[in-house]
Parts: C-alpha cells; sequence; structure tokens
C-alpha cells in the first residue's frame, strides 16, 4: 500500500509548481496577452507575398495587395496615429487595413460623439456635412480609394500612411516592436460596435481583446477557413461595420486568406467573382442570398462555396435553393452583442438519410453553442427577473436564449443600466424566443414583439415567412402583426414576386387556404401585399417596425 501511495505522490509531484505561486502576470511564461490585432504582422511575417485584398477602386481599377503591402500600411498608419496623438480608440472607416488596426465606424454616425479623428470614404463625406459643421475642430482624412498610393490621384488617407511610415522610419525603423503588438490588457476595449437600432436607439457595444480574439478564433474552425491545400479566398458581402464584421476581418487574416472587397452589393458582380475569382467563403443574411439565388447570372458552381448564413432566421427552401448551386450554408446566429456568431446548425451525416424536407428544416435551426462558447440555454420567460429556469428540451415549450461564456460582449458603452439588464441573472439575455429540441439544438420562432396572439393560438412570423417563401412564385415574405376586432390579431404578409411572374395577394391567400406550404388555417394571413421590395437595413435584416408602419396606413414616402 505505502508502495502505491509513494508513486502517486510522485506522479503527483509532475502537476505541481516548481516555483512559489505568483498573482504577477508578467512571470507567466506560459500565456500571452489575446488580441486579434496579433494577425496581420503574423501573417506578413510568415507568407509576405501571399495576396491579402483584391479590389475594385473607385476609380475603376483591380487592386491587388500582398500581407507585407497591407500590413505596412496598416502600420503606417497606426504611426500616423502615434505621431499625431490621436487617442487609439478612435472611430474610423476606410478599407481593410484600418479594420484590423484601429476600430471602425458606421458612416450613419453612430459613434461619431466619441470620435478623435475620422477617415471616411470620399463617397460618403456628404452625409457628414451636418457633423463636420457641428464639430469642426475634428480632423477629416479622406480616402479616395483609387488604385494610387502616391501623386495626384491618391488622396489625404494614404499621405498619412506615407507620414505614419515616414515617421517609424525616423524613430529608428523600429516597425511593429515600436506599436506595442501585444496589449498589456486583453479584457481592455479593442472597439464599439453598433447596434441596428430597429428595437431601440443604437448603442455602442464594448467588444475586448479577448473576446475579439475568441470569436476569430470560432469563426476559423466552425466557417472552415483554415484550409490545407490553398488559401480561403473570402468575399465581402457582409458590411465590415456591422459587429466588426462578426470579426472575420481579424478572422480571414489568422489564416492568411484573400479578402475580396465590394464597394457595395452587386449580384451580377458577386456572381463574377465567385466564378472567376472562385471564392470559396462569404457571410450574408437570408435575404441577400434569397436575391443572390433569383439574380440572372445565377449558376451552379464547379467548386463548393461555403456560406455563413445569419442576421435573421432563413428558411429550409433558401437552402435548399443555394445547395443546388453549390452555395452550401453554414448556419450561425448571433448578435452585436456576442460578437456577431455564438450558434452553429451543425451537419449531422445521419441527415442524408432523411427526406430533403426534413434536412433542410433541421439545417435551418438555430443549433448549439460555438466551440469558443459555453452552451447557451432556452429559459422560461414567465419568472422574475434574473432567474433563470430552463425550459424542456421538448421541441415546443417557447423561452429565450441567453448566452454565457468568452464571446459575450463587456457590456454597453456609457450605459449602466442597459447593460444591467442585459446581464439580468448573470446571463446575456438575447430578446429572441425559441424552443429547445431533444438534441439540444435551439430553434428561434420569434422576437418577442414579432410573436402574433390570435384567438389564443401564438403564431410565429418567423414560421409563416418560411411557408410562404415555398411559393413558387415569391420571391420574399415578411410577416407582421395587424388588429382585427375578433381575434386581436392576424398575421399580414408582404410579399416580393419572381422576376417574370405574376401574382395577386387574393392568389397567395387562396393558396395558403388550401393548404399551400403546409400553413394552417389559423396562421392564413388575413391580407398579402405585394411591394415591389422590402423595406430593409444596411445588414440585410428586413424593417418590420416599418412594415408595421405600412400595415397602419402611415405614409410610406414619410417611413423608411
Amino acid at each position: 500500500m505505502s508502495g502505491a501511495q509513494s508513486r502517486l505522490s510522485k506522479l503527483a509531484s509532475h502537476f505541481l509548481s516548481s516555483s512559489p505561486p505568483t498573482s504577477d502576470f508578467q512571470h507567466r511564461y506560459n500565456i500571452h496577452s489575446l488580441s486579434p490585432t496579433f494577425f496581420l504582422p503574423r501573417a506578413a511575417a510568415i507568407e509576405p507575398d501571399a495576396e491579402a485584398i483584391y479590389h475594385v477602386t473607385a476609380n475603376g481599377k483591380i487592386l491587388r495587395r500582398s500581407y507585407q503591402e497591407t500590413a505596412d500600411r496598416a502600420r503606417g498608419l497606426a504611426y500616423y496615429i502615434k505621431k499625431t496623438r490621436l487617442q487609439e480608440n478612435w472611430n474610423t472607416m476606410s478599407e481593410h487595413a484600418g479594420i484590423l488596426g484601429v476600430n471602425i465606424w458606421d458612416w450613419r454616425g453612430r459613434g461619431s460623439q466619441y470620435a478623435e479623428a475620422i477617415i471616411v470614404d470620399a463617397e460618403f463625406v456628404h452625409l457628414l456635412d451636418d457633423f463636420k459643421k457641428a464639430n469642426p475642430k475634428i480632423p477629416f482624412i479622406v480616402d479616395t480609394d483609387t488604385d494610387a498610393t502616391e501623386g495626384e490621384l491618391s488622396g489625404q488617407f494614404d499621405e498619412a500612411v506615407l507620414e505614419g511610415l515616414k515617421y517609424d522610419a525616423e524613430q529608428g525603423s523600429k516597425g511593429w516592436d515600436g506599436l506595442q503588438p501585444q496589449v498589456e490588457n486583453e479584457e481592455g476595449v479593442i472597439a464599439l460596435a453598433y447596434t441596428s437600432g430597429t428595437t431601440a436607439k443604437p448603442k455602442g457595444v464594448e467588444y475586448t481583446h479577448r473576446g475579439a480574439y475568441v470569436a476569430a478564433l470560432g469563426n476559423v474552425i466552425e466557417s472552415g477557413l483554415n484550409y490545407h491545400t490553398g488559401r480561403c479566398r473570402y468575399l465581402w458581402t457582409l458590411p465590415m461595420f456591422h459587429a466588426m464584421g462578426w470579426t472575420f476581418p481579424w478572422a480571414v487574416t489568422a489564416v492568411r486568406g484573400t479578402h475580396y472587397c465590394l464597394r457595395k452589393i452587386d449580384y451580377p458582380e458577386i456572381w463574377r467573382l465567385l466564378k472567376e475569382e472562385h471564392v470559396t467563403h462569404y457571410n450574408a443574411a437570408p435575404t441577400v442570398n434569397t436575391l443572390l439565388c433569383a439574380a440572372k447570372e445565377a449558376a451552379r458552381l464547379p467548386s463548393p462555396v461555403h456560406v455563413t448564413v445569419a442576421a435573421s432566421p432563413p428558411t429550409p427552401h433558401l437552402f435548399e435553393q443555394m445547395t443546388n448551386l453549390n452555395l452550401h450554408p453554414v448556419h450561425v446566429y448571433g448578435l452585436t452583442e456576442t460578437y456577431g456568431p455564438i450558434t452553429k446548425g451543425y451537419h449531422m451525416p445521419a441527415w442524408e438519410s432523411i427526406s430533403t424536407t426534413d434536412k433542410y428544416k433541421k439545417m435551418a435551426r438555430q443549433g448549439h453553442g460555438f466551440i469558443t462558447s459555453l452552451p447557451i440555454r432556452v429559459i422560461k420567460t414567465d419568472q422574475p427577473d434574473g432567474v433563470l429556469i430552463d425550459v424542456k428540451k421538448d421541441g415546443k415549450e417557447i423561452g429565450e436564449i441567453i448566452c454565457i461564456g468568452n464571446i459575450c460582449a463587456k457590456g454597453y458603452y456609457k450605459d449602466y443600466e442597459a447593460t444591467r439588464k442585459l446581464f439580468l441573472g448573470g446571463a446575456l439575455h438575447t430578446g429572441d424566443l425559441a424552443v429547445w429540441h431533444p438534441d439540444g439544438a435551439a430553434q428561434i420562432l420569434d422576437r418577442a414583439k414579432d410573436i402574433i396572439i390570435s384567438g389564443g393560438e401564438n403564431i410565429s412570423s418567423v414560421a409563416l415567412e418560411s411557408q410562404l417563401a415555398t411559393h413558387p412564385s415569391i420571391l420574399e415574405a415578411a410577416v407582421v402583426a395587424v388588429s382585427d376586432t375578433h381575434w386581436g390579431e392576424r398575421p399580414k404578409a408582404f410579399i416580393t414576386v419572381q422576376s417574370g411572374k405574376n401574382l395577386t395577394g387574393e392568389e397567395v391567400i387562396n393558396w395558403a387556404k388550401g393548404g399551400g406550404g403546409g400553413i394552417s388555417r389559423f396562421m392564413v394571413p388575413r391580407e398579402v401585399e405585394v411591394v415591389g421590395e422590402l423595406p430593409k437595413t444596411s445588414t440585410g435584416k428586413v424593417k418590420k417596425n416599418v412594415l408595421r408602419e405600412w400595415a397602419r396606413g402611415a405614409d410610406r414616402s414619410l417611413v423608411n
């Protein structure tokens, strides 16, 4: 017995520290502070000639930049900031190099009250006329977005980069070592990402260095960015200002992928890049994918493209359309408050043996928590604030999705009360209502305000939209509640029609009453209105607040 104890004691000694315990971070040699700012200089050091950026400039030139060039430009901008003593947490909006080194600013003006300087694309300068009048001392640095870096066609942004590189040379050419590439405090704020403002005034969400690093690595894994036999070619259909591009600016850079940048959503151009440049990945909201699949240029691609789909719940019908074009959806779910994606609908091999309809229904669920987060939960909504009790995993009981873990943001900038409410009970409250299936996958039914209560029945606008979208002539569908003297509420649908097709609202109602799309009688819309285009945010979400105003008869020229 004593022999066994002796052996166990020796074994245990291997796991004990040989030096006194210390709380001093600087004396820990087995860890380093986490920040995605490390990814760009790392990429340039490993593979300087790898193509970092492909971009068609404002003057119509194709611009390709290597990781060395991109890193040099980011370094020049950083030294310019250091030389001019601007705060390092300023808000900017410019080319891709900027987002890798400093924070990004949404051109609509969110966060402008905190700006020390503004980098702005020449196309958007006029949008800031009022801001400039109100803040005449805040400098503007205009990016002309041409292929030139010097001379007549270059602009103030290029001049700032060159001035920063010159300053580095004057200081002894310290390069990245002179910029503290390793942050001292990984819990410090790296970015303010502004919420969309569809439900309330936009709030600045505080992203930390650690959270952004971990979220970016999660996206590398969950979206399959790290190729061993090639380099990922990532197409930017997702706006970079939206939740810091879901951290993909850092994630793609971490694996030395190529960023294909777009000035705007242009479906013919997207199809050209998919076909000619052999894009391997892109991220887009369901509405963008719907219109991409409907474009006349659409054709099945010879090689699969991995598409991260989020922003609003997709329909199974859309996933089937995408797959038929060799656009393979990776379904994720998240919020600005979770650095973008925090769950994934993991594809199971067993799904290949079930019906096509059931397979795409399962693919459209929100799924399970990311590998770099803790599992999500779905909790009862009829409890006091801060009480977290899980719903049954039966696919029937409705609750709210909550999140806990590494990729929950720090809070709202200078808004203690909103932060307190966000984290009631020690978990991040999403406001999204869902069911929890027996396999542990969550499936969103609606946001709380979008559930339609008709004659005591709960109608999910998301579910009804999915069913309407199966009509062969419907392109898009969005559903909101309208008042009903008998039932309390009834659904009203707004639809757009496929190119070359004709369809009336009455025809859709008759189709639904006949069981079309599997729509139950109590869910049949009272009204279906055909519109030319659904109102959307810049990130592709349908503005249901606007549709509610339309349904109430508001002047549509004044509501958008």
